[in-house]
């Protein structure tokens, strides 16, 4: 022990050096400390409840992915948005489903969606207006409703819409923090697409 110097002990059975490396040059009452003092058991001290602040503010959510957004999008019967709502990655699907259809947009008479979208209040709530819900059931469904299968594949300009928005870097992969600066570059892919659309038919 020269200088002052202590060795280090070899690791215990919990592969931890814990008390007996603490406690190495203390000596009577200070001994006691070494339990608590700046030993931490994990890669991390612990923060709350391990969440960011504000991520669900933020539309930020844990999914299978990871640390993900969700776009909810409503799209014309040619396929092009015309409306979008942000949830974290680990929100269901018809959770921005009733704000969707409570745009002041036309009434549509059918709504193509997938399996995300099926669900008894909301398919409920789309024939009380007068809309015909074309979604197919879920595979845990006892009594399941099939739809018209020849209008559901009209659903692939849903998807092709999601393709082309993918197609801007900057959305399909979140650069963005907040849900306003996110939002506006997801408008302003949308804008393209309605002005090539018009460029077209044109």
């Amino acid at each position: 022990m020269e200088l002052g110097l202590c060795p280090v002990p070899a690791l215990g059975g919990a592969r931890r050096l814990g008390r007996h490396a603490a406690n190495v040059g203390r000596s009577g009452p200070h001994r006691r400390l070494a339990a608590h003092d700046r030993q931490h058991h994990g890669s991390r001290p612990r923060l709350g409840s391990g969440r960011k602040r504000g991520a669900c503010a933020q539309a930020f959510g844990r999914s299978r992915g990871g640390f993900t957004s969700k776009i909810h999008a409503r799209c014309d019967n040619q396929g092009l948005p015309v409306g979008f709502i942000l949830t974290g990655g680990e929100a269901s699907d018809y959770t921005a489903a009733d704000d969707l259809m409570n745009l002041p947009l036309p009434k549509p008479r059918a709504l193509l969606a997938d399996k995300g979208y099926d669900g008894d209040r909301f398919r409920e709530n789309l024939l009380m207006r007068g809309i015909l819900p074309v979604i197919p059931p879920r595979s845990n469904r006892k009594v399941p409703a099939h739809p018209d299968y020849r209008r559901y594949k009209d659903r692939n300009r849903v998807e092709r819409m999601f393709a082309k928005l993918k197609q801007q870097r900057r959305i399909a992969t979140r650069y963005d923090k907040t849900v306003l600066s996110f939002e506006s570059f997801i408008n302003l892919a949308a804008a393209r697409l309605w002005l090539k659309a018009f460029v077209n038919t044109a």
